[in-house]
């Protein structure tokens, strides 16, 4: 029997990672609940000792002459046959036949060692959770609630729940897919640890590209900024540290294959990538890709506000669908940008 019971603490920590000892810890606990539940005494000794697969439950009782509470003490001659010295007012460890606990005993050992199980799990999965705070992840889509669309996704062993309002614009996820998450937060509540994740967040992309992009992941190239409409466009702006290496070109990838796996990953959002620069006239320019700039003119005031001059045919490109690529521009650089047409706003402008 005791060995049964060691097997199963030890297939418990193969199978849900809960060590043997946290168990064994929590078993204790239970033992302890017992003896007061079915004797009225919880002074016990508990001797569990897997590698020699012991598992022993003594009483200990007071020598008395006369018993007046049963489940704590216990006669002379009957002390006596346990420890030969033992005298009057003496303690002595009665060993206990732990099948003779009873039902009710039995029954609230099993909730404290369920509840074991359960506190052991938690704690996993928060260590779990926490090993991945502000990390990408790669999840498993469990299942998709029909009605609010939001998704349960499985992480390592951790249940985490995507709600629609984290997912990329219209995608459809199915049971069965591998997706990629951000995991924005962690926190601990009343029906266990919770990590908030998320698919919209900006250093998803982040994240994406340090994975993709070895320049990145090394250090040689940086990522400076980055500015996201989910699901439609993002905007990163990257900084080489090495003269000899195009911090552009090293995350576009040979013929694209880089940005393309990230463009895939998200449904098909866009995604310009564009040089930083000390300057913020020259970065400007740069954050408001794929149109030309004529000119940029920073405020007199020192605000970060600028005038910037476009020609008349990169007005709309400049300003994009609904002005999102002004929008983003401005979220990248943190300026603030107004944009006009070269015909005669501010004069004859010379082309920089």
């Amino acid at each position: 029997m005791n060995s049964e019971v060691f097997e199963a603490l030890t297939l418990l920590e193969k199978e849900r990672g809960i060590p043997v000892d946290f168990m064994i810890d929590k078993i204790k606990k239970a033992i302890v609940t017992a003896c007061k539940s079915s004797y009225g005494n919880e002074d016990c000794v508990i001797n569990m000792e897997p590698a020699k697969g012991t598992f022993d439950v003594y009483l200990r009782k007071t020598v008395v002459e006369d018993i007046t509470e049963q489940g704590k003490e216990i006669l002379l001659e009957d002390a006596r046959s346990i420890d030969p010295a033992a005298g009057i007012g003496d303690t002595v460890n009665v060993q206990l036949n732990t099948k003779e606990f009873g039902r009710i005993a039995a029954q609230t050992a099993r909730n404290i060692i369920r509840q074991g199980i359960r506190d052991g799990e938690r704690g996993q999965m928060m260590q779990e959770f926490q090993s991945k705070h502000q990390e990408l992840v790669s999840a498993l889509v469990e299942r998709v609630d029909p009605r609010t669309g939001a998704a349960t996704l499985l992480i390592g062993k951790a249940e985490a729940i995507l709600p629609k309002s984290e997912q990329v614009g219209d995608e459809k996820l199915t049971e069965g897919d591998h997706i990629k998450v951000y995991v924005v937060d962690v926190k601990a509540t009343e029906k266990g640890p919770r990590a908030m994740i998320s698919r919209i967040h900006p250093d998803l992309v982040k994240r994406l590209f340090e994975t993709e992009v070895p320049e990145i992941y090394d250090g040689t190239v940086e990522i400076k900024a980055v500015s996201r409409e989910a699901g439609s466009r993002t905007k990163i702006a990257v900084q080489s540290h090495n003269p000899d290496v195009d911090a552009v070109g090293a995350c576009i990838g040979a013929r694209g294959a880089r940005v393309s796996n990230i463009v895939n990953e998200l449904g098909g959002e866009k995604i310009d990538i564009v040089e930083y620069n000390e300057d913020p006239a020259k970065f400007i320019a740069s954050a408001l890709s794929p149109a030309d700039v004529l000119n940029v003119v920073p405020a007199e005031d020192g605000s970060h506000a600028c005038r910037v001059t476009v020609p008349e045919s990169q007005l709309s490109l400049a300003i994009g669908n609904k002005g999102q690529n002004a929008r983003l521009a401005a979220k990248l650089t943190g300026w603030k940008i107004d944009i006009k047409p070269e015909s005669g706003f501010y004069g004859e402008e010379e082309k920089s």
